[in-house]
């Protein structure tokens, strides 16, 4: 098939941007079976029925040429919905969605939790040493703290993409749930780095797990015109934390007893409980039960999710369909499969984003902006002030990006966002160079900035191209090796940042910004040539346009046989 202009679709017969929102993510195994009750008579002869041989529950076998054009009929219902109408729609749907986001924010609040105590004074003062009138945490200890549990995380992303895909998202959640529950008790306890440094690192393994799990829950459960929004509403749930973790402290960081860091800690107590009460109460992935050869509990989860009658027969053709096609590349489905064929390609491109957030200075600006400020000459309780306005900012951003992601498109959105952080990543590391206190002022204020226009494009689009380009059934396991990388970088950030940064150690300051900036231009390079645009694709579509090598700058004007079917 040649390439060719796509229809506008802007355009007034199209569905809207939102509408054309396709998000695909870690769809299973092919369904062998459909349940009679859910099945239109008016598309299945009753001679295609029979006796399932272990529920004796009468089932529909499915000819191929029948499930192909209910997943056809599917796919093209579903593109003419919108964001308001899929949520009217699937209300149960999207606030599962909304609660896999909540437990990515549990994932943040620990994470931020780790950067923000070196910005306590009692906490300096009750496990670092004294230095020039104040107290330092020792650059070893920094590094421990930061590296620790970003490594546990590493272990924690790649081992629950093995027992997510065999015990389930739900059981994979309550196990993070137990390990987060005792890694905070060890932090409220801990009374010397090393005890401190071990409540971090058990951390971690649920911090790893939290990510990697909610992620491919949210593609599995979202309704096809909420994907896109959802994946990247998930990155708010990475400001959200920070936020409240901001608020805490400065209603406690000024504190000189323990209680001033320790709050922090308890807080997540109240966090992570409403979490594990409500687990309970969700749906197990459909994907998943179909995956493992449990189609009537698929069902009863589907109608958890709020679907009914001939819309479950529609989800399951979708699934059955879509599989079908891409079981030939993934054989096994397996780490290695990742790594074979067409999917080499899917996985670096999937994996690339996340990658780039880790290298363009998000890690420090997180992790060092209140001690950063505090270095600068900001008193202590204005540190805790500006964080909270980090957040805020933070927080804009990812909205701001709901509504450019489908608009403006992936590829633009994540290119000329790197264009601008690099712009004011160079910018605050020559202010950082001029050293007078106008100059560090701005440094501070150009930080700010930068969480803005990161949440608004890479912050957001990473997640969103994470989860729509994998193929299917390697969702989990690509979502897996994605974060394991990036907190593999974040791991080696974590130990070189204390070395280069701290007053007592290398000592630049906010000159580090040059080191991101060099790497974000590389990394905008990279994007410019291998980032494709896949807002407005179905999962169908994107498995043609890779398995026939498609350019990634001509995947917004090819024409699909997929598109010239419908």
């Amino acid at each position: 098939m040649g390439v060719r202009a796509r229809p506008d679709s802007n355009a007034s017969a199209q569905p809207t941007p939102w509408g054309k929102v396709l998000n695909r993510l870690a769809e299973t195994v092919l369904t062998q079976h459909l349940l009679s009750t859910r099945v239109n008579p008016s598309l299945i002869a009753m001679s295609d029925m029979k006796k399932d041989s272990e529920t004796g529950v009468d089932v529909d076998v499915g000819k191929p040429e029948h499930m192909e054009q209910v997943a056809i009929t599917a796919a093209a219902e579903d593109h003419q919905e919108g964001v308001i109408q899929s949520i009217r729609k699937h209300p149960l749907a999207f606030l599962w969605c909304v609660y896999a986001i909540y437990v990515l924010m549990l994932s943040s609040f620990d994470n931020q939790a780790s950067g923000i105590v070196l910005g306590i004074p009692q906490f300096r003062k009750d496990f670092g040493t004294a230095f020039a009138g104040d107290y330092v945490l020792p650059a070893k200890w920094q590094s421990a703290y930061s590296g620790g549990p970003v490594a546990s995380a590493v272990v924690g992303s790649l081992g629950s993409g093995f027992v997510t895909d065999r015990f389930g998202r739900k059981w994979t959640y309550f196990l993070c749930y137990v390990i987060i529950f005792a890694a905070i008790t060890v932090e409220v306890i801990s009374t010397t780095n090393a005890i401190f440094f071990v409540g971090k690192f058990i951390a971690g393994f649920a911090v790893g797990g939290f990510i990697t799990v909610s992620m491919t829950y949210i593609g599995e459960v979202a309704p096809l015109a909420l994907r896109g929004t959802l994946t990247a509403a998930a990155a708010i749930a990475f400001t959200i934390g920070p936020f409240i973790v901001s608020l805490v402290v400065k209603g406690t960081g000024a504190g000189t007893t323990r209680w001033a860091y320790r709050s922090i800690f308890v807080s997540q107590y109240a966090v992570s409980g409403l979490g594990i009460l409500v687990l309970p109460f969700m749906p197990e992935s459909p994907w998943w039960l179909v995956d493992h050869g449990k189609t009537e509990k698929a069902v009863r989860a589907l109608e958890r999710l709020g679907y009914t009658g001939q819309e479950t027969e529609k989800r399951l053709a979708v699934i059955s369909q879509t599989l079908e096609e891409v079981r030939k590349e993934t054989d096994g489905a397996s780490f290695f499969e990742c790594f074979r064929k067409s999917n080499l390609r899917r996985t670096m491109i999937s994996v690339a984003p996340m990658s780039i957030q880790a290298l363009c200075g998000v890690f420090f600006v997180a992790a060092y902006s209140t001690y950063y400020q505090q270095l600068a000459g900001f008193s202590t309780d204005m540190s805790f002030i500006l964080g909270i306005i980090q957040q805020i900012l933070s927080m804009l951003g990812n909205i701001t990006s709901w509504f450019l992601i489908d608009r403006v498109g992936r590829r633009p959105l994540t290119i000329w966002g790197m264009v601008i952080l690099t712009v004011l990543l160079c910018v605050t590391g020559g202010l950082a160079v001029v050293g007078t206190v106008a100059a560090t002022k701005g440094t501070v204020a150009l930080l700010l900035v930068y969480c803005y226009f990161y949440n608004v494009t890479i912050g957001a689009t990473a997640y969103t191209l994470l989860t729509e380009v994998a193929t299917s059934r390697l969702r989990a396991k690509t979502a897996s090796i994605s974060l394991a990388l990036q907190n593999s970088l974040f791991t080696m950030w974590a130990f070189v940042i204390p070395f280069l940064f701290n007053p007592d150690q290398a000592n630049l300051g906010a000159k580090v910004a040059f080191i991101f900036g060099a790497l974000a231009i590389l990394s905008t390079v990279y994007l410019w040539f291998c980032q494709p645009e896949t807002a407005g694709r179905s999962y169908e579509e994107l498995d043609e346009l890779f398995m026939k090598k498609v350019p990634a700058r001509e995947f917004k004007t090819f024409v699909t046989d997929t598109e010239q079917r419908q």
